[in-house]
């Protein structure tokens, strides 16, 4: 599914023009890149929670010549699905 197919679900179920929905989902998505980029996790109950791990530094290898190569330690963005989500999904036949 991609934006717009979110846009116009939304659009649909509420009843509101597709211009607004997409207003509102592009602030939504704007606030929860410029939080987390802050340092704070976002919690949405029943949902999940998007927040900022940081990644320890390693050694890594260069598949094609083999050389040890260090990786720095950074900080990368997740999601933790809630268990009522995480719950949800394990429900579906595939």
């Amino acid at each position: 599914m991609t934006k717009a197919d979110l846009v116009e679900k939304v659009a649909e179920k509420t009843g509101l023009t597709r211009t607004d929905v997409a207003v509102v989902i592009d602030s939504f998505l704007d606030v929860v890149k410029k939080s987390v980029e802050g340092g704070h996790n976002i919690e949405i109950r029943g949902f999940g929670t998007f927040k900022v791990k940081l990644r320890k530094a390693r050694m890594a290898r260069n598949p094609r010549t083999g050389e040890v190569v260090p990786v720095p330690d950074r900080k990368v963005p997740v999601f933790k699905p809630s268990n009522e989500f995480k719950n949800m999904i394990t429900k579906l036949s595939i």
